[in-house]
């Protein structure tokens, strides 16, 4: 995707050059994807790098940032346009992302809990609750 600027984090601007390298498969036994958000106060294109619990037709994302007590900014983009661009594999597609409503969130979380223990981990270490997103293609 061209002017398309990649997450500046260098683990995770690695796990991007490592995902593009595979044909999306950079890390065996993992659902990782690339989530393309438009910058709310940018405009520019932004990609990142994502682990996802598959849910139907679409995805699962937690928008945890390793525990931090601020939302990432992936998160922030696309709570601002919910239209993003998605890359599983080899395919990419348009799709819209959203919170999880508060009467789904209790059981997206624990789909997403029992896929990557790690989770919880990164909720006990931050006060905010941390957004359930749920990815589905157009």
């Amino acid at each position: 995707m061209t002017g398309v600027l990649d997450n500046p984090e260098p683990f995770v601007a690695e796990h991007i050059r490592r995902f593009l390298e595979t044909g999306g498969r950079p890390r065996p036994g993992m659902n990782d994807l690339l989530l393309t958000t438009r910058g709310r106060k940018t405009g520019q294109m932004r990609r990142t790098a994502l682990v996802y619990v598959p849910h139907g037709d679409g995805y699962l994302l937690a928008a945890s940032n390793r525990g931090a007590d601020r939302h990432p900014a992936w998160y922030l983009n696309l709570a601002a346009d919910p239209e993003v661009t998605v890359q599983v594999g080899e395919r990419s597609f348009p799709a819209r992302a959203r919170t999880a409503a508060p009467g789904e969130r209790p059981a997206l979380w624990r789909l997403i809990t029992e896929a990557m223990p790690v989770y919880d981990d990164y909720r006990a270490m931050t006060g905010r609750e941390i957004p359930v997103v749920v990815i589905e293609p157009r």
